[in-house]
């Protein structure tokens, strides 16, 4: 989410519908429109919520009869992978929601140093909600990839390519957050920017290890 400019582009974003609640039809349409919102921060929380979607779809696949030994094990990964689908779905939301918060806090009123320091108050609150979501999709997206990780070695080989799907959308998701969180943080006091410096560290290892669960997918397919 950058900070929003209202050079050439509609000042408020148009109601829409949870994006759970919407076809991916409308979605695009909705993301291709001259409005703020919805915008990468809010693809950034899908790419999360479609990772985990695969990483589920696997286990799932992976209830045969040969697979009873790891039955808890792909059992608690469908749970914890619909869960992090749930709150991924969620983020897309809060993300346009708080992109809206962030111009509505610019455009309040200046008049008056009661006025200016109550805009200033505003504009905070509400570039740290922004920086708060990303940060967020970035849990989601580690959650995400640990799950991969896991169910690599037992899941269904027929499927293994979603794997490396599901890894791949979990990098996107924590990289594009990674622009998000800076962009807010640029216009934030050091002591509010330095909460989500944790977030920002751990980008690095995530799109690491996604790149290193990717190779390993690869290497299976060409094996």
């Amino acid at each position: 989410m950058s900070q929003p400019s209202t050079a050439g582009q509609e000042t408020t974003a148009p109601e829409t519908a949870s994006f759970g609640a919407t076809g991916i039809g409308q979605y695009l349409a909705e993301l291709a429109a001259k409005a703020p919102a919805p915008g990468g921060g809010a693809v950034a929380a899908l790419h999360a919520a479609q990772g985990a979607a695969l990483v589920a779809m696997v286990a799932r696949y992976t209830t045969r009869a040969k697979d009873a030994e790891h039955r808890t094990v792909v059992e608690r990964i469908i749970d914890a992978a619909d869960a992090a689908r749930a709150r991924s779905l969620a983020l897309v939301d809060a993300d346009a929601a708080a992109f809206t918060a962030v111009g509505a806090a610019y455009k309040l009123p200046k008049a008056t140093d009661e006025e200016t320091a109550a805009r200033k108050a505003a504009i905070t609150v509400a570039l740290i909600e922004a920086a708060r979501v990303p940060a967020a999709v970035v849990d989601e997206a580690d959650e995400v990839l640990s799950l991969a990780a896991e169910l690599l070695p037992i899941g269904n080989p027929n499927v293994v390519t979603d794997i490396g799907a599901a890894a791949d959308a979990a990098r996107a998701a924590a990289t594009s957050s990674r622009l998000n969180i800076e962009i807010n943080l640029v216009s934030l006091a050091p002591e509010d920017g330095d909460r989500f410096a944790p977030a920002l560290v751990r980008v690095e290892g995530i799109a690491a290890r996604a790149e290193a669960l990717y190779g390993e997918v690869l290497r299976s397919v060409r094996a």
